[in-house]
């Protein structure tokens, strides 16, 4: 069981099509919006069918999991995502095939990880008043009292991201502590032997982690040409079409970087070479709280591999299986 982690556009995705195909692994994917149908530009799926472009993975030669699961209109859950992944790992060790995952999303790492940490259960009335002050005051209201009640939780969210904005405030409000201060109890998880419990059944996750990791500079050169490839590939024309669906884009969905800033520029609202330049700022600060989030893992959790400018995939793949092989 690997996991390969990085930085968005540090060529995990990459390296887990080639490290499968050498293995004859199949792939659990780790993100939060690769779960959507539909949304495939944006999100930088591996595509269906053998192409040259966006990394050259193809779901036509490599079993794919977690990837095209739920509708646009619905929401997805990081309790949902653990189900999912639990039966993914119980049909792959059904094949006796080796599992690769990959990813993306901090928060289904942990749980995939470490199982769910315990908070309070949803308050559906006092989600619905949040989520009204939210539609009638502004979601930056929400967020700059979150600012003040927990800025821990505040610096990790996106001021855009209502749904994880009105869970920390629901969190504080039902409990009167941050959000933060349960996932520090969480987090104090990492690196210690565990047996996450999904639905009551419990699974030993023994996974081998891999991580990819660039100089910024290099990081924020792969966003700026994974942007472009983005808009050059139809970026534009997916989200014209996803918004003409009869069900309209669930909040979660419309979040998603490249969504949100692309739907803007088609409600006029800024332009498109502004939309652009704020994906990729987005991007970078994506990759910024990911490179923080991955200094909370104990030293030796993380077998780190750097990556060299222009370094072949090739190689790449060559370095991870030595790597393998000595562990």
């Amino acid at each position: 069981m690997i996991l390969i982690l990085g930085v968005t556009a540090s060529g995990k995705g990459r390296l887990a099509f080639e490290l499968a195909e050498s293995l004859g692994a199949e792939i659990i994917s780790i993100d939060s919006m690769k779960v959507y149908r539909r949304m495939d530009i944006g999100t930088a799926k591996p595509p269906k069918h053998v192409l040259s472009s966006i990394e050259g993975e193809a779901r036509q030669q490599v079993k794919y999991h977690l990837i095209d699961v739920v509708e646009p209109s619905e929401s997805f859950s990081v309790g949902k995502f653990l189900d999912l992944a639990h039966l993914a790992i119980v049909q792959i060790n059904s094949r006796n095939k080796p599992i690769i995952a990959v990813g993306g999303t901090a928060l289904y790492i942990k749980v995939l990880l470490y199982g769910l940490f315990e908070g309070p259960s949803a308050d559906e009335h006092l989600r619905t008043e949040l989520k009204k002050r939210a539609e009638t005051k502004g979601l930056i209201l929400l967020y700059r009292e979150l600012t003040q009640v927990d800025p821990i939780a505040a610096e990790r969210i996106s001021p855009k991201d209502a749904k994880r904005i009105i869970r920390a405030l629901e969190v504080y409000k039902l409990t009167g502590k941050p959000i933060s201060s349960f996932q520090k109890q969480w987090d104090s998880l990492a690196g210690t032997p565990v047996v996450p419990v999904v639905n009551g059944r419990g699974t030993k996750n023994d996974w081998t982690i891999i991580g990819l990791r660039r100089e910024k500079t290099e990081e924020n050169k792969s966003i700026n040409v994974r942007v472009k490839k983005m808009i050059a590939a139809g970026l534009v024309d997916e989200v014209k079409s996803l918004l003409a669906e009869e069900k309209p884009l669930s909040p979660q969905a419309r979040s998603a970087i490249g969504y949100a800033e692309i739907i803007d520029y088609l409600n006029s609202r800024q332009s498109l070479e502004d939309a652009v330049e704020l994906i990729k700022k987005n991007t970078r600060r994506l990759a910024k709280h990911q490179r923080t989030w991955f200094k909370t893992f104990p030293p030796r959790r993380i077998n780190w591999l750097d990556i060299e400018p222009n370094e072949s995939a090739k190689k790449i793949l060559s370095r991870a299986e030595a790597l393998i092989e000595t562990l």
